[in-house]
């Protein structure tokens, strides 16, 4: 910290040796940064605020009816690309601008400037905004600024019903590709279903339930059937022992005690035996069979002499008998006849069964496609009209409002340069450029003000040091001298101030 002390003060009178240069450096810059200054031409600022009042009532009224379009965000994009070489050229034409250059790189020149030149500025929430140009001469600055405003306004509604237009037609083609695809996927779902109009799946179940329940109803008609026949089977044999007991009756024959014990124990082994089993049971089958043998023996042996027939067929129980055996047989006929039937329709399910998941298959991507058509056709046709909607909207003015808040306008006084803030700027730089002068002279033609800086310098030792005696007369002048660059800064800054109250009033 000493060590820089050192130097800062080593520094400090290296350049109190060459003050006079420093404020010499100063007047001149001074003076010079005046005159030019003071010559700067005068820069009128032309602006405008203009409100956009995008809450229209049409928004809520044709909600979901079409898309609304979004007013804010075109106005934003407006605004960001109101400054793009288009519209500058654009505003160049409107205020004849163009015709003060002929060559390329002069156009491209002035339109950067104006570019550079133009402000535009917003507020976040109530969309307000401010349109400003700098320009030497004031009318055309306001020009320039109500060019601005007029391409501001047309460019936000934007030539939209173009688009709109285009927008429409692509969805007419569109419709019209869909109609094709939609009455050919009609006609196609209407041949395949004239192709399998036996196999299609109808309404309240599918293949395999129809097949389960044709199963269950077989398999009913089956039981059915089998009871049908075991009832016609004890009325035949009870009509067979009542035609037996009734012969047996009859005036002149021979009863045979041993066959006709023989049969009644057969008859109850058969009915014992039809308690556990069906009448295909072969110990069934074998009893039925010797029933009947035994039968025919008893009737071979009653031979001898003819029974009766008169007296047998007269029996009323007989006849009621042989009236339920026909009833009987009428009805295994009926239930067989059922039976046969249910066996074809369950053939049939099955075969209807196999093929149904591969014709059901192809029925559902035939609806899907001709669902899916026409749900993309009826989507299209709302489409269509909701465009047409929208591009009345997009051409309509009544969806944002413009009000102009301030016109365009030039104030009297100018707006810059700013006469009192660069001449203080030049100041300080005529004060800073003489410092570092004084210090840079101080530098090139060194002088030793201390011992300090001679043993830096050299690295030799130093014995001693002598002191300057000043004379009188010699104390006089150094006075003289102090005073003079004292006054000399004290006429710089008061030159300073004097200009500054001079630029203040003239503005």
């Amino acid at each position: 910290m000493e060590e820089l002390l050192t130097q800062l003060q080593s520094l400090v009178r290296g350049g109190w040796k060459y003050r006079w240069y420093a404020l010499a450096i100063g007047w001149l810059v001074s003076l010079v940064g005046f005159v030019v200054v003071y010559k700067l031409p005068d820069n009128f600022q032309a602006s405008a605020r203009v409100f956009v009042d995008t809450q229209s009532i049409l928004k809520p009224l044709l909600a979901g009816m079409t898309s609304i379009p979004n007013v804010e965000q075109q106005v934003a994009i407006m605004s960001r690309t109101l400054l793009s070489q288009p519209n500058v050229e654009r505003v160049m034409r409107m205020v004849d601008l163009d015709i003060k250059t002929n060559s390329g790189k002069g156009r491209e020149r002035l339109i950067e400037e104006l570019i550079a030149k133009i402000k535009i500025g917003s507020t976040q929430h109530s969309n307000i905004y401010t349109l400003s140009y700098n320009n030497e001469n004031p009318k055309l600055a306001k020009d320039v600024v109500q060019a601005l405003l007029t391409i501001f306004v047309e460019g936000s509604f934007g030539d939209k019903k173009q688009d709109s237009s285009k927008a429409i037609l692509f969805i007419d083609g569109q419709i019209k590709s869909y109609e094709e695809k939609l009455v050919a996927a009609e006609n196609a779902l209407k041949d395949f279903k004239l192709k399998n109009i036996g196999l299609l799946p109808r309404q309240g179940g599918d293949s395999g339930s129809k097949l389960l329940e044709m199963t269950d109803s077989l398999n009913q008609a089956r039981l059915e059937l089998a009871e049908a026949e075991q009832a016609k089977e004890s009325i035949k044999r009870q009509v067979l022992n009542m035609e037996s007991s009734l012969r047996s009756l009859a005036p002149g024959a021979a009863p045979n005690p041993e066959i006709d014990a023989r049969i009644q124990s057969v008859s109850k082994n058969l009915d014992s035996l039809r308690m556990q089993y069906t009448e295909e049971h072969p110990d069934i089958v074998a009893a039925k069979r010797l029933v009947v043998q035994l039968e025919a023996k008893k009737v071979e042996e009653a031979k001898v002499k003819k029974p009766d027939v008169e007296m047998a067929t007269s029996n009323p129980v007989l006849q009621q008998l042989k009236i339920s055996l026909s009833v009987a047989e009428a009805k295994v006929a009926s239930m067989r006849a059922r039976v046969d039937e249910y066996s074809i329709r369950s053939a049939r399910l099955k075969t209807q069964t196999i093929a149904a998941p591969e014709i059901e298959s192809q029925l559902a991507q035939l609806d899907r496609d001709y669902e899916i058509n026409k749900s993309n056709y009826g989507k299209l046709v709302a489409s269509r009209e909701a465009a047409k909607l929208s591009s009345e909207l997009n051409t309509t003015t009544e969806m944002m409002t413009f009000r102009v808040i301030d016109p365009p306008s030039v104030p009297l006084t100018p707006a810059g340069p700013k006469r009192i803030g660069l001449f203080s700027l030049v100041f300080a730089a005529g004060l800073m450029i003489g410092l570092a002068g004084a210090v840079l002279l101080s530098k090139i033609r060194p002088t030793f003000m201390s011992h300090v800086d001679l043993l830096e310098v050299t690295g030799l030792p130093i014995l001693g040091t002598v002191s300057m005696k000043w004379t009188n007369d010699e104390q006089v002048r150094r006075k003289k001298r102090l005073y003079g660059f004292l006054l000399g800064s004290f006429m710089l800054f008061t030159f300073y101030i004097a200009v500054v109250m001079f630029m203040y009033f003239k503005t």
